[in-house]
């Protein structure tokens, strides 16, 4: 059986990616993609510590946290969609204002 540390360590990595990736990228598709790697790193504890206590709890969690992400991904396709063809770029400085 793999140690529940293993789980934490790979969970901390992908949440550090998804971080930096967020940090760092200008392009709003690949700061999408680092949000999507963050609540994979979640969901990861999620089923880690799930399975660590023996209890389903956890693995639910992971459903609701699984369909936040994709109405997320599809909400940020259609403002990132909205917005190309309003300024024909999806680099994040070029969004700073709400208000067009």
């Amino acid at each position: 059986m793999v140690p529940l540390s293993y789980f934490i360590t790979l969970s901390f990595f992908l949440f550090s990616i998804g971080v930096v990736g967020i940090l760092i990228r200008r392009n709003i598709l690949m700061v999408l993609m680092a949000i999507e790697l963050i609540l994979n790193a979640v969901n990861i504890n999620f089923v880690a510590f799930s399975r660590f206590h023996q209890s389903l709890d956890g693995q639910i969690f992971v459903f609701f946290v699984m369909t936040i992400a994709a109405a997320e991904v599809v909400v940020g396709l259609a403002i990132v969609i909205v917005a190309f063809r309003r300024r024909a770029t999806v680099n994040v400085d070029d969004f700073n204002l709400m208000k067009w």
